[in-house]
């Protein structure tokens, strides 16, 4: 079984500037995804895939073991991340000759997942034999219950109203949150996908303090907060 862990990380970013090279407690962000790849000692080549130089520069001082340039229309604010994936597990097949079984994408922005998180993902698909794995945490909302849409009237309705109305939240069907940190595919339905759902897909459930995905500066700050409270214990 051979198996590649793609890291994806494009140079720009409107929600925080700059934020895969930040500086989070003396370390580019994205090195902390670089060593959990490392750590969790799955894979047979870890690749990053970048428009930007500096952000190369640095997968390639932590180790990182094939550095795949990417192209500009796959790195704008609208480009999709299959499409990304898919190009990087290509161009890592052509520059080392090997051809994987399994994918593994980690996004560079969820710092606090632990090697075990996608030791446990990976372990899911092999174990069920299924097509991919999305990993995910408990909703703090519920669209049968407290999450609404405006509407172009601007009237207030429930996204999902059911016919017999919910008035505890605790009665509503179970509902996650999808967190971005850890997307595991089978190698041939990766190259067949145009979304993350296919009829087998399963979930890993993350608990909630791992599950921060950094898109804006107060999740950067809880995530560094979280972060300095673990090391102080």
């Amino acid at each position: 079984m051979k198996r590649i862990c793609t890291i994806c990380a494009r140079g720009g970013s409107k929600g925080v500037k700059n934020k895969n090279i930040r500086d989070l407690l003396g370390q580019p962000l994205i090195v902390y995804t670089l060593r959990q790849a490392q750590e969790c000692q799955l894979f047979d080549i870890i690749a990053m895939s970048s428009d930007s130089q500096k952000i190369l520069d640095i997968a390639q001082n932590y180790g990182v073991d094939i550095l795949v340039n990417r192209p500009p229309e796959l790195a704008t604010d609208r480009s999709a991340k299959i499409p990304a994936i898919q190009h990087c597990v290509e161009e890592v097949e052509r520059l080392s000759g090997q051809k994987f079984d399994v994918v593994v994408d980690l996004d560079a922005t969820s710092p606090l997942r632990l090697p075990e998180d996608i030791q446990s993902a990976v372990s899911l698909l092999e174990t069920e034999k299924i097509s991919n794995v999305i990993t995910g945490t408990p909703s703090r909302r519920s669209p049968y219950f407290n999450l609404v849409e405006l509407g172009r009237d601007s009237v207030v309705r429930l996204s999902k109203p059911l016919n017999q109305p919910i008035v505890r939240r605790q009665d509503s069907p179970k509902c996650f949150d999808m967190n971005a940190s850890i997307y595991v595919w089978q190698r041939d339905v990766l190259f067949n996908a145009t979304t993350v759902f296919n009829p087998d897909t399963r979930l890993f459930l993350m608990p909630e303090e791992r599950s921060i995905d950094i898109d804006s500066e107060l999740d950067f700050e809880i995530v560094e907060l979280l972060m300095r409270k673990k090391s102080i214990h």
